[in-house]
């Protein structure tokens, strides 16, 4: 690992003036790193230890004689060389030890080798073994905190310190590599697996030429050539362990980096930078940006040339609507890597409107909050299950064993989609004021939220092949309401302990009549029988109840994860001015054996027809996952008789 610094605070104990010795507490070293730990008691040194001015290490001005570490901190004595003749060494030694002396000059920086370290979980080094090679003596600022950080931040660049960078160079036999120092701040993992791999290469040179040079005389190595080759062997495998560590350690910090904090850049760092226009991106509402998406695209017919300079002209500061009707405008091509990079955009805003969508949904409130949710699979899968047990049997010494039979059957999920109309004025579509984007994206949701409602949970609903998924209490035998909640919801979990079924996963179904209804009746103390349940949800019976207008009088209990869910999460948009439109809820004709209806054109009426499809398709894991009562009536209060 390479060299590191920490940095203390230096606290003046006493002063020997005539000898030019200083004693005085150093503070706890702290990492030049953040998140980095240097133990005190680990510090290995040999006395005397360089005393540097201000980082320079051409800059000497004395040596630490004595060290030892206390409760205190660690506790040093330097002393200060002392130059009788006058010359720029006796003046910078004069200084140094006029500002140490008064207290200008009490930053101290450690330079140290870690010998034995480990990873600390949650980012940086523990250092718990260290060598100390030098200490240098640097300034603070008399204006600010003399804290630690300041001294760090003082030292992290040259601009910030006031010192300019030094390059130095180093003599090197030919052929091998010699490091550079050409800055202060400290080389980069990636910097010095780079410095390594070429000094091994110019060592594995070295070697080989030392063997060339012997093979063309005919002889073996000489002593001087053995020691040389010995060394340049060493030295690889000193440097090839070395690479493994910084390589472990570099994929260390990929696992645990973290975001830039740009806050803390000097002012030179500030100076140097190229001057922008900072722009902050509008909050919106979930899903508004959806919304004005499909208005730009609705004014412009479906054309979506037009479509983006409309959104350019009513919505400047909204990229992202931009670049996917850019992505739909330009042709797709294999070599350009970038093309289906907008599409991303379209995700985002598009499951912004789901996200918005779901809560609104039976289906979407499952798996928020304390409601479990469904069992999420992929679309077009076929799953295997067993529907009944075989039979053991107890056989004795030397007799038959009998047969017993599984009976299995299996559940596939294909494709399928779910698809409304809504119809907008023209003149709402063009507005782009926000009040008119809540009504486009009210009037989107509520298409798709009603048929996944009533679809869901209608046990009138049978499955269509190939086109729709019956609902989870299609086939499922009603129970008839006794009119007392608590003989309903008993009935309700006899019919699961007969089926064999625990429901851990149980969610109430009811509609907000119902859970009014419930949530006011009270016992003969006053006091309410469920208090967890509100119009809007809550608790009932120890299970989570969602709340829907569509679940009329049936109130359902569902394992939920007895419930398969296959779900893209994405919406489709098309928009027409040119359609006819039958304006009904339960459209008679179809493309295949049309007949007459009445027609709506929207060209005449200027109006715009904007289809929305999702992928979304259901199905139940076994049949008694879901049990559920009928003609449920709560609203006259029940009162339970006394024990």
């Amino acid at each position: 690992m390479q060299d590191k610094r920490s940095y203390s605070l230096l606290t003046i104990k006493s002063v020997n003036e005539e000898k030019r010795e200083i004693k005085g507490v150093a503070t706890t070293p702290s990492s030049d790193s953040y998140g980095d730990i240097v133990d005190p008691d680990g510090g290995v040194f040999t006395l005397p230890i360089p005393l540097l001015w201000q980082h320079n290490h051409d800059e000497p001005i004395g040596e630490v004689t004595e060290a030892k570490v206390t409760k205190e901190g660690i506790e040093v004595k330097a002393k200060l060389a002392k130059v009788a003749s006058p010359s720029r060494l006796s003046a910078r030694l004069d200084e140094a030890w006029e500002s140490i002396k008064s207290g200008l000059v009490k930053g101290l920086s450690i330079g140290f080798r870690p010998l034995e370290y480990v990873f600390i979980d949650e980012g940086g080094i523990h250092f718990t073994k260290w060598q100390w090679f030098e200490l240098s003596a640097v300034t603070i600022p008399a204006n600010v905190d003399c804290s630690l950080q300041t001294v760090k931040s003082l030292f992290k660049s040259p601009a910030a310190s006031g010192t300019r960078q030094k390059n130095k160079l180093s003599n090197s036999k030919a052929g091998v590599s010699a490091s550079i120092n050409r800055k202060e701040s400290q080389m980069t993992i990636a910097e010095q697996i780079k410095s390594f791999e070429s000094k091994r290469s110019a060592n594995d040179a070295a070697r080989l030429d030392i063997m060339n040079k012997a093979a063309e005389e005919g002889r073996t190595l000489d002593q001087e050539e053995s020691e040389n080759y010995d060394n340049l062997t060493a030295e690889i495998k000193s440097v090839d362990a070395h690479l493994s560590r910084l390589r472990e350690m570099q994929d260390t910090q990929i696992k645990t980096a973290k975001p830039i904090d740009n806050t803390q850049k000097s002012i030179l760092d500030a100076a140097r930078s190229r001057s922008s226009i900072v722009k902050a991106d509008e909050k919106l509402a979930p899903g508004i940006e959806f919304a004005r998406y499909v208005k730009c695209l609705a004014s412009a017919k479906g054309n979506t040339h037009q479509a983006l300079e409309i959104a350019k002209a009513q919505y400047p500061e909204q990229p992202r609507i931009q670049n996917v009707l850019k992505a739909a405008v330009s042709a797709g091509t294999t070599t350009d890597p970038v093309w289906a990079g907008a599409l991303v955009d379209y995700q985002n805003f598009a499951g912004d409107f789901i996200e918005y969508l779901r809560p609104k949904t039976i289906i979407g409130q499952f798996g928020n909050g304390n409601i479990p949710a469904l069992f999420n699979v992929p679309f077009n899968i076929r799953i295997p299950g067993q529907i009944s047990g075989g039979n053991g049997y107890w056989v004795g010494q030397a007799a038959p064993k009998p047969l017993t039979k599984f009976d299995f059957k299996s559940v596939t999920l294909g494709f399928a989609k779910v698809a409304n109309i809504a119809v907008l004025t023209d003149e709402l579509v063009r507005f782009s004021n926000p009040s008119a984007d809540l009504l486009v994206r009210n009037a989107l949701a509520s298409a798709i939220i009603e048929r996944i409602d009533i679809d869901f949970i209608d046990p009138t609903k049978a499955e269509v092949a190939e086109v729709s998924p019956a609902s989870i209490t299609n086939d499922v035998t009603a129970i008839k309401s006794t009119g007392n909640p608590e003989v309903d919801v008993e009935l309700l979990f006899e019919a699961f302990i007969k089926a064999n079924l625990t429901p851990t996963n149980g969610v109430w179904l009811m509609s907000s009549m119902t859970a009014l209804a419930l949530s006011k009746m009270k016992n003969p103390l006053g006091q309410k029988m469920y208090p967890e349940l509100t119009l809007l949800g809550g608790t009932f019976q120890g299970l989570p109840a969602i709340v829907s207008q569509y679940i009329g009088t049936n109130l359902i209990l569902v394992n939920s994860s007895d419930i398969y869910l296959a779900d893209d999460g994405q919406v489709v948009i098309e928009a027409s001015r040119e359609a006819s439109l039958e304006m009904e809820g339960q459209p008679t004709n179809n493309s295949k054996t049309g007949k007459g209806a009445q027609l709506v054109s929207m060209f005449q009426t200027n109006s715009v027809a904007i289809r929305a499809e999702r992928f979304i398709n259901w199905r139940k894991r076994r049949t008694e996952a879901v049990a559920y009562v009928s003609d449920v009536n709560y609203k006259t209060p029940v009162t339970t008789p006394k024990p």
